[in-house]
């Protein structure tokens, strides 16, 4: 007997509903009053009028689409020059751009490591690189969130044997916005010789004298064997980008790669808007130090509020409430004031760590950080 799918797709979805997790699409709410501190565009630059002429530009000479993919016509001049540009940047040899950030780890993750081989990965990576991983068939084995000394001791254990090791971590973390010692990662690899990947995703834009990211900052930078961009989210565009040091890693995935062969190619005006962003960033010393101190004085000031967030100066302050319920109602409480924040719930993050998610912009102004500390006043009285 025939058993209707959607009997059990429905079962699993009233789970989540009684669960409080249930997730829904709504439109976003772009008026102009509203402070959006919930999308990851931490320099302000998708709405810059320096990309939008680049994009103008790109969209009149080279159209709307890629129309195809990279092996057959749809890697373009301007793609060619956009990973040059990010190459230069980082001080690598060379790259590959991607659709989107998890097509680039899923990629990455899923065809590198291969059976027999390890890797270690921080506990709280994003799920894109866990679930490339797994796809992997190599062995896993997740290190406790920025321990180093587990790490260490893991590699310790493994090192004799007869097996290429990854390790895998995050520069800044993308649900926490905190980071691991990467100089002590890189003294670690000097060590023991793993292949080192660094997603730097959230920490473009932010960190290095250029906004190069964390590992350019901290000096470890030619030590990392693969890194991991995103154009989405700091470089106000879309899709995402991987630099190598060896030329045939980066023709390991054009060759076998799903994902860069079976998909259209990232549009041209996406490629010119994040080339245009590079250059931006380039000069944004100013704009990151400014930034980075909003980051740690609202850090402070909700710490004197009574509420849990960690010290820091990344552009991701998470604050930490634990139950759902009242996790909802704090972000409902901030939307009615006209600021939009993350609120994010299991699976996304673990059992009784719900969070308000605070992704900052390092063009806020005094006005701005006074409205969004009088309102979590109001959550800290009336919600927790």
């Amino acid at each position: 007997m025939t058993v209707d799918p959607q009997t059990r797709w429905q079962a699993k979805l009233d789970e989540r509903k009684r669960a409080g997790l249930f997730r829904f699409l709504k439109i976003a709410n772009r008026d102009s009053g509203v402070l959006n501190l919930a999308c990851n565009d931490y320099l302000d630059l998708a709405g810059d009028e320096r990309m939008e002429a680049a994009g103008i530009d790109a969209l009149q000479r080279f159209g709307c689409s890629s129309s195809a993919s990279p092996l057959v016509t749809g890697y373009g001049r301007v793609h060619e020059e956009l990973k040059q540009s990010l190459c230069r940047w980082h001080g690598f040899p060379n790259g590959l751009i991607w659709n989107s950030g998890y097509a680039a780890n899923q990629a990455v993750l899923s065809l590198l490591p291969q059976k027999g081989d390890l890797v270690l990965a921080d506990r709280l990576n994003h799920n894109s690189i866990l679930s490339g991983i797994l796809k992997s068939g190599a062995r896993l084995i997740r290190y406790r969130h920025t321990d180093l000394d587990h790490l260490k001791a893991l590699l310790a254990d493994h090192s004799e044997e007869n097996r290429s090791i990854f390790v895998v971590t995050e520069s800044i973390f993308s649900m926490d916005g905190d980071w691991p010692d990467l100089r002590r990662v890189a003294k670690l690899k000097e060590r023991y010789g793993f292949f080192w990947i660094l997603d730097e995703a959230h920490a473009l834009g932010w960190y290095g004298d250029q906004g190069q990211g964390l590992a350019s900052e901290l000096g470890v930078n030619a030590e990392v064997d693969l890194l991991v961009g995103t154009m989405g989210k700091a470089l106000g565009s879309q899709g995402a980008y991987t630099l190598f040091r060896e030329d045939c890693v980066r023709d390991f995935l054009v060759n076998f790669s799903e994902e860069f062969i079976y998909s259209t190619y990232l549009n041209p005006v996406s490629a010119a808007i994040a080339f245009e962003s590079v250059e931006i960033i380039k000069g944004s010393e100013l704009l990151r130090k400014r930034g980075r101190a909003t980051s740690r004085a609202i850090r402070r000031s909700l710490t004197g509020m009574g509420f849990s967030v960690a010290e820091g100066d990344s552009s991701i302050v998470s604050i930490i409430i634990g139950d759902v319920e009242k996790t909802m109602r704090a972000g409902r409480l901030l939307e009615s004031q006209g600021i939009l924040a993350g609120a994010i719930r299991p699976p996304t993050v673990p059992k009784e760590t719900s969070r308000l998610r605070l992704s900052l912009k390092a063009t806020l102004a005094s006005e701005d950080i006074e409205r969004l500390l009088a309102t979590f006043e109001r959550v800290a009285k009336e919600v927790l």
